[in-house]
């Protein structure tokens, strides 16, 4: 294993996401999926500056066991002309009593006089104090040298300095952090170069300045390019590299810590995880994604949904000889999988493929069989023509599959009638209330559910109406809703595609409804949704 430290910020650069806002509890979970994941180290919070992670910190004492990772704390220098040992802020990092103190630091001038208002000098001070104080103590100390590649364009013997003062006083770490996240790669590369030849770092068996100092990179992603200047950093000699989960961060967010790892291991061959660690990165990506409410997004590189999935006729062809033809990796090694999409550009192969992932062998050799897919084909571009689009909706094209192979599908319920209706009161709130009659279980059923919306509404009384019947579908959330007007010349006459995406808590499926009237193809998402949710569980036909 390689001894790069993997060190995770997403409970605290990572929660800077604008609309991302994490509750204690949520801390403590994400907390445990990153330390299952296998990062080195997971940055709590900030305790004393806010009483959320005061609060996670004294909680964590107690109700976290971490396995893998070490707990850090993060915070700043102490203030100028103070002493560390009096701070406030300083002294409530040591009562999180976590055996890791990460401080912010200045290395860039013009933040020096004009953000701190105090002199060069007192900055280096303030470093020195801060982190020789915390070290006497008993903490590791490493140390974000904030603003650091803007500052070492303006003065680079100053930015040197600070970093100097940090190793001095028995810091491990100064992580270089391009803070404004306007970096390229070859920039990185070349300032990271240069840093460690000015303090001779891995120069000599002590490896430095204080045998044990390291360099350490933190990058934003606002030109986009924060994995690959990660990247450059450690091939530059950085041996300490930070992240979120996700890439959650402020603005465009953080480097993805995944990537960066993936990338390092897979493609550079640099273990800096257990292999069976790795290959649970897409199901904790993705269930960090449920806990932040934040939805994963499909095309990011190694766990997203659309990261292995094609759709070409083309790709299938060639995949269906060999994956590795289209692929750049086997997706097991991230715990993600291979997936056929299906549209109006699908070929046979297409089909094939998207049949033996659900576990049906379609042989092309049979007539009966090539037959079959060839009405599948026939069905998709026709209905693809009329709006559905099926490499949007897997769920929707799998019940359609097995339909044409099997027959039908199990008869789980049958829907006698549904009807919404929304009322406005004087206060200006409308409210929606609908009706579903439906038999399941041998019975006739009629319920009723309200919502803030007619298909909230509709969601409420589908469940209510099979919840006897089928207590299954308790464990099935709604999770997103998008409509699409497909031919927006005709107005408010216009044909709708709706998608809808459904969670059973460990994985997601999206199923569609196309019709004129909006309600009517939200209906038939909703019904294909939960169809799809008791399939998937196993659950018979009552």
């Amino acid at each position: 294993m390689s001894d790069l430290h993997v060190y995770d910020t997403t409970l605290r650069d990572g929660a800077q996401q604008e609309g991302l806002n994490l509750s204690v509890a949520d801390k403590l979970t994400i907390a445990s999926h990153l330390d299952e994941l296998g990062v080195g180290f997971i940055e709590g919070g900030w305790p004393g500056a806010n009483p959320k992670d005061t609060e996670f910190f004294a909680r964590a004492a107690t109700n976290l066991t971490l396995k893998n990772a070490t707990l850090a704390a993060f915070g700043a220098t102490r203030r100028a002309g103070g002493a560390a040992s009096t701070d406030p802020l300083v002294r409530a990092l040591l009562d999180s009593q976590a055996p890791v103190v990460t401080l912010v630091a200045k290395s860039h001038v013009g933040h020096v006089e004009r953000a701190l208002r105090t002199t060069k000098a007192e900055n280096l001070e303030m470093i020195r104090d801060t982190v020789s104080f915390l070290r006497g103590e008993g903490r590791r100390v490493f140390v974000d040298a904030e603003h650091f590649f803007d500052g070492y364009a303006v003065d680079r013997a100053y930015a040197i300095e600070a970093l100097r003062a940090v190793f001095e006083s028995g810091g491990e770490v100064a992580a270089l952090c391009d803070t404004n996240g306007g970096m390229l790669p070859g920039q990185v590369w070349d300032v990271v170069t240069d840093v460690t030849a000015a303090l001779g770092l891995g120069s000599g068996p002590d490896g430095g300045a204080s045998g044990d100092a390291r360099l350490g990179i933190h990058c934003h992603n606002d030109t986009g390019c924060a994995v690959a200047n990660s990247m450059a950093a450690v091939d530059a000699g950085a041996t300490h590299v930070q992240g979120t989960i996700n890439g959650y961060g402020e603005r465009t967010g953080n480097a993805n810590l995944v990537t960066v790892v993936a990338n390092l291991q897979l493609k550079v061959g640099q273990e800096v995880m257990e292999p069976h660690r790795l290959q649970e990165a897409t199901r904790i990506s993705h269930a960090i994604s449920e806990i932040t409410n934040v939805p994963a997004y499909s095309r990011q590189p190694y766990t997203g949904a659309s990261a292995f999935a094609h759709k070409a006729g083309l790709h299938a062809s060639a995949i269906k000889v060999d994956p590795d033809l289209y692929q750049h990796l086997d997706p097991k090694h991230v715990g993600n999988d291979m997936r056929m999409l299906i549209s109006d550009m699908a070929g046979r192969a297409s089909v094939e493929l998207k049949a033996r992932e659900i576990g049906i062998d379609l042989d092309p050799l049979k007539d009966e069989d090539s037959a079959l897919v060839q009405r599948v084909l026939a069905t998709v571009k026709d209905l693809e023509l009329r709006g559905y689009t099926f490499d949007a909706a897997d769920a929707s094209f799998e019940l359609l599959l097995r339909r044409e192979i099997e027959g039908s599908l199990p008869d789980f319920f049958e829907v006698e009638s549904w009807r919404v209706i929304t009322d406005s009161q004087s206060s200006g709130a409308a409210l929606s209330e609908a009706t579903v009659k439906l038999t399941a279980g041998g019975r006739r059923v009629l319920r009723t559910g309200e919502g803030n919306g007619p298909v909230n509404a509709l969601d409420h009384a589908l469940r209510l109406a099979l919840a006897t019947a089928y207590p299954e579908i308790e464990h099935l959330e709604l999770i997103d809703y998008r409509v699409r007007i497909l031919d927006a010349a005709h107005g408010t006459d216009a044909v709708t595609r709706v998608l809808i995406e459904t969670s059973d808590g460990e994985t997601t499926w999206e199923t569609i409804g196309v019709a004129a009237n909006i309600l009517e193809a939200s209906w038939m998402a909703l019904v294909e949704s939960v169809t799809y949710g008791l399939l998937r569980a196993g659950v018979p036909a009552r």
